[in-house]
């Protein structure tokens, strides 16, 4: 497992537990899609579940209300504050722990089902969070997730608000892309022959939002890239105008009848024996 003295990303991964911690406003938009990410998986009751980077509880919680075991891990304790909170409403008993996906601090086939909706695609090194998740899901168990793809509102919005962070430091290595996650092609080769019956499914998100304008305030103050963007030019009135006219020009390309059409990508795979 990675340790926090030799993790080349220590840094990167202090800055996103601070950059989500304002996430939580934002959870009602997930609820739906941790449904259809829970149906997807095929989770029954009594099995064993982990919800990798699970926020504010809402995958864990639907996997719990159907009766399996589930335990739950994010970087971020603000959202697992709230995710206790989610839990004790909800009347179901999850455990809840402060971790990294590339350092899940589980045994080895410790799960029947690993789950993760768009959590653990911002895992700096995929190879080593796809590893560990693979690690901890028993022979014949399933492996499956919701990711944003690159061509669609998601993916675009990231690369957009890529070109207007500063680039790293030299010498330093550049986290991966978050949306490479959302392309089949990547997908395949991350899993590798670990894995069979990987199946790919897609769906649609539909935020509600009074017009473009309230959804890209919405969005940057509850989430983290994009706050993360907005706080970097702060100094700089015009870039951060500009920034703002480019995404809410973005937005309304998929604004329709008072929402935004989100469309993502579920994946799934059986672990091999």
């Amino acid at each position: 497992m990675t340790t926090a003295t030799t993790d080349p990303f220590a840094q990167v991964k202090t800055a996103q537990r601070e950059a989500w911690a304002s996430f939580a406003p934002m959870e009602i938009y997930t609820t739906i899609p941790a449904a259809q990410l829970v149906d997807f998986a095929e989770v029954a009751p009594q099995q064993r579940v982990l919800d990798v980077a699970c926020g504010t509880g809402v995958v864990a919680i639907t996997a719990a209300r159907r009766g399996a075991q589930v335990r739950g891990i994010d970087l971020t304790p603000a959202l697992l504050g709230r995710a206790r909170q989610n839990a004790s409403l909800a009347g179901v008993g999850i455990e809840f722990v402060e971790g990294d996906a590339e350092a899940l601090p589980y045994p080895d086939g410790s799960f029947d089902v690993v789950l993760s909706q768009f959590g653990h695609i911002f895992a700096p090194r995929p190879h080593v969070a796809t590893s560990e998740m693979l690690r901890v899901l028993r022979p014949g168990g399933r492996i499956a997730f919701s990711t944003w793809p690159p061509e669609l509102f998601v993916g675009r919005q990231h690369a957009l608000f890529a070109r207007h962070l500063p680039p790293p430091p030299p010498g330093s290595e550049a986290p991966a892309s978050p949306v490479l996650w959302g392309d089949p092609n990547v997908v395949r080769e991350r899993l590798g022959t670990a894995v069979s019956d990987v199946l790919f499914e897609r769906e649609i998100l539909r935020a509600p939002a009074l017009s473009p304008q309230h959804a890209r305030s919405l969005l940057e103050t509850n989430a983290g890239l994009l706050a993360k963007v907005v706080a970097s030019l702060e100094g700089e009135p015009a870039k951060l105008a500009q920034l703002r006219a480019e995404f809410e020009a973005l937005i309304g390309e998929y604004f329709k009848d008072n929402c935004v059409r989100q469309h993502f990508m579920m994946v799934r795979a059986t672990k091999r024996s």
